[in-house]
């Protein structure tokens, strides 16, 4: 290892950045050398440049600006030019966050040149592999050197992959590092007024290809989502360019329909801290609302995150039961309360992931059982 080793962080899409913020802040305070890679997988400053400047990342070291395209035009592209940056700045280390394309990518190519690389929320699975970012999970935690677990059901899904314990860290959620610190400013009131919302409203997020793909199963999610918005008013941030295939499938704005262009990420989180209830298709928001206490409803038939369905604050129902889940939810009235979070959701996951990190770049051995170990 060098003297003063390089810690590069591939970032693309929009759910990386809350969970790479926490790990880059807390490398820089033990004086490690870092840079940041931005894809541009999510290219435009709806989905990526507003989440620099809400969460305090520095500028990358390169823009790739890929764009979207099918899965393979996307990757293609992500390899080509992660390989020219990684050669030119030959990292000791490079980690990765998530499941999307840009973590696959990168996993790849560092695995072809030899390099060391680092996956934060590995162990996530779903169990289904028509899910693109199921395929990912699978390929970034079979070649990374360091996994970072975020719930303890992760280590047992890694164990039974054969992944070699050693490697492997229960270190909690370093998107809850960023909600967290971004929890003083989380202020709905500023948001509803400026998109003219009524005190009471509901929030959704739909892009999972199996939801919007096919014009029958975005129809069916679109007419279960008109009949939630006859209960209570809902707003949908999606961008304009997936808007055309929901408007295709009905999805209008109407007087109780609020469709609107994505949000910052303080803004986002804002909105749902107000919310009643939160209709969603996302991985990360599941776990947002769970420390927020505001109900969840996922449309899939699975998770990568059943932890948040065994703490009580997220379901999984189909497009079929959202609409009277919806209204059971509701009628019930209070917000869930979140008085014990998941194991080491605690704020403290970034300081953890360093702590690991820069020991491994120091050389120093981590005992196989390293993960059940780790010190809040």
């Amino acid at each position: 290892m060098r003297e003063n080793p390089l810690v590069l962080h591939v970032l693309g899409a929009r759910p990386n950045f809350p969970k790479a913020a926490p790990v880059v802040r807390a490398l820089d305070s033990l004086g490690v050398r870092q840079g940041i890679i931005h894809t541009g997988q999510h290219y435009d400053a709806l989905m990526s440049d507003v989440f620099f400047a809400d969460l305090g990342l520095p500028e990358p070291i390169a823009n790739l600006g890929v764009g979207s395209g099918t899965h393979a035009q996307q990757t293609a592209a992500l390899l080509i030019g992660l390989e020219g940056v990684v050669l030119e700045h030959t990292p000791d280390l490079v980690v990765v966050y998530g499941d999307v394309n840009s973590t696959l990518a990168a996993i790849l190519v560092c695995a072809k040149l030899g390099i060391p690389t680092a996956h934060v929320e590995a162990g996530l699975r779903s169990f289904d592999r028509t899910m693109p970012e199921e395929v990912n999970r699978i390929v970034t935690d079979s070649l990374s050197e360091l996994l970072f677990a975020t719930s303890p059901d992760a280590l047992s899904y890694l164990a039974s992959e054969g992944i070699d314990p050693r490697k492997v860290h229960l270190v909690g959620n370093p998107m809850i590092d960023s909600l967290f610190g971004a929890l003083p400013s989380l202020d709905p009131s500023p948001v509803v007024k400026r998109l003219g919302l009524p005190p009471r409203y509901a929030v959704a997020t739909l892009h999972r290809p199996a939801n919007v793909d096919s014009p029958e199963a975005a129809r069916e999610l679109v007419d279960a989502v008109l009949e939630v918005s006859e209960q209570i008013p809902l707003v949908i941030p999606i961008h304009p360019r997936g808007r055309t295939r929901l408007a295709e499938a009905g999805l209008v704005t109407s007087p109780s329909v609020y469709v609107i262009d994505p949000l910052g990420y303080v803004d986002f989180l804002s909105l749902v801290r107000g919310a009643a209830l939160v209709v969603t298709d996302s991985g990360g928001v599941q776990e947002e609302t769970t420390v927020l206490g505001v109900p969840c409803l996922t449309v899939r038939p699975n998770t990568e995150r059943p932890i948040t369905v065994s703490h009580g604050t997220n379901r999984l129902v189909t497009p079929a039961l959202l609409p009277a889940a919806a209204s059971k939810v509701l009628s019930d009235g209070a917000a869930i309360p979140a008085e014990e979070l998941p194991v080491m959701w605690d704020g403290q996951a970034g300081p953890r992931i360093a702590r690991v990190i820069a020991s491994w770049l120091h050389g120093d051995n981590l005992a196989p059982a390293a993960h059940n170990r780790v010190t809040p």
